[in-house]
């Protein structure tokens, strides 16, 4: 996620970290341990968070690929399908 986020940022691609944590300080130590620059949030109510529950997340990590007016485009891609498919969406 972090390369991807670094190639294709200028082109328009962000992440929205969600994250499941109960414990603030054990998700932010995570977060800046792991480097990961983009937006986060949590509600510290692990799966009981309404995002999850919207987008029925059942397991972590989970992720989905939203165009602009939010329709998802794809769900749970990795390192190489994740590059392939922004590249489809955003050019090389």
């Amino acid at each position: 996620m972090v390369a991807a986020y670094k190639k294709f940022n200028s082109k328009g691609f962000t992440v929205l970290g969600v994250s499941l944590d109960t414990d603030k300080a054990k998700w932010t130590a995570a977060v800046a341990k792991d480097g990961l620059t983009w937006t986060h949030v949590s509600d510290l109510v692990g799966w009981d968070n309404a995002a999850a529950k919207q987008y029925g997340v059942m397991s972590i990590p989970a992720n989905f690929l939203l165009d602009k007016e939010g329709k998802i485009l794809a769900a749970g891609l990795r390192g190489e399908e994740l590059v392939k498919k922004l590249e489809e969406v955003l050019g090389k």
